[in-house]
């Protein structure tokens, strides 16, 4: 190594990657194979397809270089995990504008109801909420089910994360795989809901308020879910083990806290409260 190629600094500087570019590439794809659904346009299921398993395979050698820079390279020192550990949280912060502003509009719509462009688009009776015609769905079915889904899978969590201080590898491997199973679990009632519901996402303001905010956070459960299978794979192999770092596995705890915590709120003025 020459003089000009020593570090002279703490800060991991990232090799020139294909994967942002490959990236934005693949989720257009995947965006246009939605549209496409929506819209019953020919051959809309192999652009989704494609779109989504081009998605994949890039989170895949995207996350396979990330580790690799930690664990072969050495390159995520105590300030390039601060750095990484600062990012995460302000990744977290934009989730919650988001959910913010989903929380707004519910909140205009069923405080305040009026109609939506003097009554052509989405009609509501001034006062009335939920609008004529809406069936909300029992909050203390399959909602509360998953509630009780969700908090246990925050504690089997907790218990991933102390197994990881104690150096308890096979209680890692489980705890994982349990938390794992759960949010699979709560995907799929989550889908037996919405099949089941008895109004649609063009049903009007209140349809359109409860699947872009449940189905938000539905979509959060699945990255989640896939960032701690992620993980369980890694524990297997024994990445976690003590002395070895656990940055990886912290942010994918801190991202499933974050979707429990939300999913309260969900549950408490969507379903429960709008109903």
């Amino acid at each position: 190594m020459s003089k000009y190629e020593k570090v002279m600094h703490p800060y991991h500087l990232v090799k020139p990657s294909p994967w942002p570019l490959i990236m934005s590439f693949s989720s257009l794809i995947l965006t246009i194979g939605i549209i496409m659904i929506m819209h019953q346009y020919s051959y809309s299921i192999l652009v989704l397809a494609s779109g989504a398993v081009m998605t994949l395979l890039t989170f895949y050698v995207w996350w396979r270089d990330v580790i690799n820079e930690g664990r072969k390279d050495n390159a995520h020192n105590h300030v390039v995990r601060k750095g990484l550990s600062i990012g995460m949280l302000l990744f977290i912060v934009s989730e919650i504008m988001f959910f913010a502003v989903f929380f707004s509009s519910f909140f205009k719509a069923s405080i305040d109801p009026v109609a939506i462009l003097n009554g052509e688009v989405w009609p509501v009776a001034k006062g009335q909420w939920p609008p004529a015609g809406i069936k909300t769905l029992d909050p203390w079915n399959i909602p509360f089910l998953n509630t009780l889904i969700l908090l246990l899978s925050g504690t089997t969590v907790t218990w991933a994360h102390y197994s990881i201080i104690e150096n308890k590898q096979k209680d890692l491997v489980t705890a994982l795989a349990v938390t794992v199973i759960l949010g699979v679990c709560f995907t799929a009632l989550q889908a037996y809901e919405y099949y089941h519901a008895e109004f649609k996402w063009e049903d009007g303001i209140y349809a359109s308020n409860f699947y872009m905010a449940t189905g938000f956070h539905g979509f959060h459960v699945i990255v989640g879910t896939i960032f701690l299978f992620v993980c369980f794979i890694r524990a297997r192999t024994g990445h976690f083990a003590k002395h070895r770092g656990h940055l990886g596995f912290e942010f994918a705890a801190w991202y499933w806290h974050f979707v429990d915590v939300v999913w309260l709120f969900l549950f408490t003025f969507v379903y429960v409260w709008g109903s």
